[in-house]
This record gives structure tokens, C-alpha cells and sequence, in this order.
């Protein structure tokens, strides 16, 4: 089972916000996310193809989406380069608190996608998505 990453999308309101963010970097190159220390358990995150992990975006106190780690690198500044998918995949909306930074989130935790089997929500605009997930409707 993999293991996750969550952070906090800084500067979007909603999740259509990020998804256009994150759709705009990747027509611009490669998307990633700088930190400082590149994280102790990184192996297990980058795992296999098909089993690696992802990016947990908490909007509003939800984790409500996720954009899948590709791999680990170098930075400028000798920091650490985290590349994700530019995709913002929706994600059964689950309550979350703030936090600077990173944090883990081991695959047992990690909430299912809207797209297996919800009855149709991947349909749905990404704002009524998360405007429905603001009133804990799904």
C-alpha cells in the first residue's frame, strides 16, 4: 500500500482554482513543488509504477483532491523538487486540519477517488464538487 504526502493549496479557494492552477503549470513544463529536506520515507512514496503515491490537497479544511508524485529531485537553492501530475483528481472530501508543509498519509488513510464507482460525481463541475464536500453532502 503506498504511503502519501498532504499540503495545504496554498492560494486556492476551491478546488476549480486548483485544478486550473495546476492545469496552467503543466502547459508550462514540468510541475513540482519545492521543500527543503526531501522527505525520510521518499522510497515508499515513489513507489513501483501503478502503486505510487500522491499528493493530498487540503482546501478549506478537506483533503478534497490529489495529483499523483511522478518523482523526487533536485531544486534550485539546493532544495528538494517534488513532481506531481498535473491533474487534480477528486477525492471523497474527508475533514482535515491545516498544517505547514507536508505531512504523511499512510494508504489506508488516504481517501477513495469520486471516479470509482461514486455514482457519477467525476461528471460533475470541480466547483459544485467542492461545494457539495463544504456541506458534507459527499
Amino acid at each position: 500500500m503506498p504511503l502519501h504526502l498532504t499540503k495545504v493549496a496554498f492560494g486556492a479557494a476551491s478546488v476549480e482554482a486548483l485544478a486550473a492552477r495546476l492545469e496552467q503549470r503543466g502547459r508550462e513544463g514540468p510541475v513540482f513543488l519545492t521543500t527543503r529536506y526531501l522527505p525520510k520515507r521518499h522510497e515508499e512514496i515513489a513507489g513501483p509504477v501503478g502503486v505510487e503515491g500522491s499528493l493530498f490537497w487540503i482546501i478549506k479544511h478537506q483533503l478534497i483532491a490529489r495529483s499523483p508524485i511522478l518523482s523526487f529531485g533536485e531544486a534550485e537553492g539546493g532544495r528538494v523538487a517534488i513532481h506531481i501530475d498535473p491533474r487534480a483528481i477528486l477525492v471523497q472530501a474527508r475533514p482535515k486540519r491545516a498544517h505547514q508543509g507536508w505531512r504523511y498519509l499512510e494508504g489506508a488513510d488516504a481517501p477513495v477517488d469520486l471516479g470509482d464507482g461514486a455514482g457519477g460525481v467525476e461528471a460533475l463541475p470541480p466547483a459544485l464538487v467542492g461545494r457539495l464536500a463544504e456541506l458534507a453532502l459527499i
